[in-house]
């Protein structure tokens, strides 16, 4: 999987540093990536699925497209 991590979020040196997040063989992003999506209810959309009915970020997307 490492060879999946795009150029720009490996280190200058050695791999990188666990967490990296993968949904099948795409890269989803990093610990930090991931913190940004919770924070921003977008975890689903972060991890590359759709949200369920009646979830924060599926409210959040329907307000969005209203």
């Amino acid at each position: 999987m490492r060879e999946n991590v795009p150029e720009n979020s490996r280190p200058a040196t050695g791999y990188p540093l666990p967490p990296q997040i993968f949904n099948e063989s795409q890269y989803r992003g990093d610990y930090d990536a991931f913190f940004e999506a919770r924070e921003n209810n977008a975890v689903y959309a972060f991890l590359g699925l759709t949200a369920p009915p009646g979830s924060k970020e599926a409210e959040v997307q329907a307000k969005q497209q209203a």
